[in-house]
């Protein structure tokens, strides 16, 4: 297998260290507008496996005669959500499979954007499926943590642990803290705002999609491995638009621990103007520029890729399945913790980014064995679970199941 991966900020530099471990590929290519970064990412594997080129991300051209230049079978977008669709059909046009974290973007409804769903997360990749289908190549997206291992787990949940399922609630939650900082995100913040302050969607099977206010059905959800209890609320995420297209469930969800710091934080930023993506003029030494706010706030933050030192703490993704097995009412709480104590001395990766990047790794490893295949646009819990997880406790990163009660943990 040869990879081109496009991204080598930190999940993409997350990604070739911990391929560098692994030897089910030939060849890795790691692109980047960045060059230096790119030749980083490389370098410090210390393994002739990888290279490193200059691409934007957004040029579909010149990606594509990258992958011909290498002769790459897949593509790995390691890149924030703007520029899923160029590196998408790159692909598709030069022959490669496309595996990616985060799906093309969502834009809400024009008159009701708190009530009905406008253009949802990864409708622009789904209308294409036909034509990854006629081609004979594999679109697996949102294959991270979350969306990715979280689908996996509800596929896994659905196929061995439950007869019917009631709700799917993916929830996420962390004790991280960052020594310096009043204010600093673990991950990119320019995605962080887009899937917080859109409406989020809901999945109901009698309903279809539908979206409410942001930070909504608040609720207490107690994580494991001494993380806690934390405050989760609606966000807008892949899952809700992916568990629903191969598993059977009644309600979908997703839940994100922010803390009420964070979602202040991310309010004053909307009431602003400041979470925009559309580029304002504002003046300069060399004249007037075009800037787009969330760039501007992005740049005055740390790069979340930095931070494993300053880092401190745990973060949990999972998935919560309630339901039924053998005529008895169950509920399971499915999860993967990451300490950056750990992730830092074993891997120079900050807890959130390596949790991020493990997950495509193991997907590619699948794909490269031919124990995951397929055809078409599919999300990851399109594909057998098992392998999969036990895959990802090969490489050293064990999964747990708790068992719930309905007032709390067994």
């Amino acid at each position: 297998m040869r990879i081109l991966l496009v991204g080598a900020g930190g999940v993409g530099s997350a990604v070739t260290a911990i391929a560098a471990r692994r030897d089910f590929f030939e060849h890795m290519v790691v692109a980047d507008y960045d060059l230096g970064r790119a030749e980083r990412a490389a370098a410090r594997t210390a393994d002739a496996r990888f290279s490193a080129a200059r691409v934007d991300a957004s040029d579909q051209a010149a990606v594509q005669a990258l992958l011909v230049e290498h002769r790459c079978d897949v593509l790995l977008n390691a890149t924030d959500p703007r520029f899923v669709m160029p590196l998408f059909e790159a692909a598709l046009a030069g022959g490669a499979h496309y595996l990616d974290m985060a799906m093309s973007l969502s834009r809400p409804h024009p008159e009701r954007p708190y009530q009905d769903t406008g253009v949802k997360l990864g409708d622009a990749q789904f209308a294409r499926a036909d034509a990854w289908a006629a081609a004979d190549r594999l679109a697996l997206v949102g294959i991270g943590v979350e969306p990715g291992l979280s689908d996996v787990f509800a596929r896994y949940a659905a196929d061995e642990l439950f007869d019917e399922i009631e709700e799917i609630g993916v929830r996420d939650g962390a004790n991280l803290t960052v020594d310096g900082y009043d204010f600093a995100p673990s991950f990119s913040i320019w995605t962080t705002i887009e899937e917080c302050l859109n409406p989020p969607v809901v999945f109901e099977k009698d309903r279809g999609w539908y979206t409410t206010e942001p930070f909504t059905e608040a609720e207490v959800f107690d994580f494991p491995e001494g993380i806690g209890p934390v405050e989760c609320v609606n966000v807008e995420h892949e899952e809700v638009l992916l568990v629903p297209r191969w598993v059977d469930a009644q309600r979908v969800t997703f839940k994100y621990g922010l803390g009420d710091e964070f979602i202040g934080v991310l309010k004053t930023l909307h009431k602003l103007g400041l979470d925009s993506t559309e580029p304002v003029t504002v003046p300069s030494e060399h004249g007037p520029v075009k800037v787009s706010p969330r760039d501007v706030v992005a740049a005055c933050l740390p790069d979340p890729a930095t931070l494993g030192e300053r880092m401190h703490g745990k973060t949990c993704a999972g998935t919560w399945v309630k339901g039924s097995k053998d005529g008895r009412p169950r509920e399971v709480y499915l999860y993967h913790v990451a300490d950056n104590q750990w992730t830092m001395q074993e891997y120079g990766a900050q807890a959130v980014v390596w949790q991020t990047a493990i997950n495509p790794v193991v997907a590619l490893e699948l794909m490269a064995s031919g124990q995951w295949t397929g055809s078409g646009v599919l999300g990851p819990e399109a594909l057998p679970p098992k392998p999969f997880l036990d895959l990802l406790t090969a490489y050293g990163s064990p999964w747990g199941i708790r068992e719930q009660s309905a007032t709390g943990t067994d």
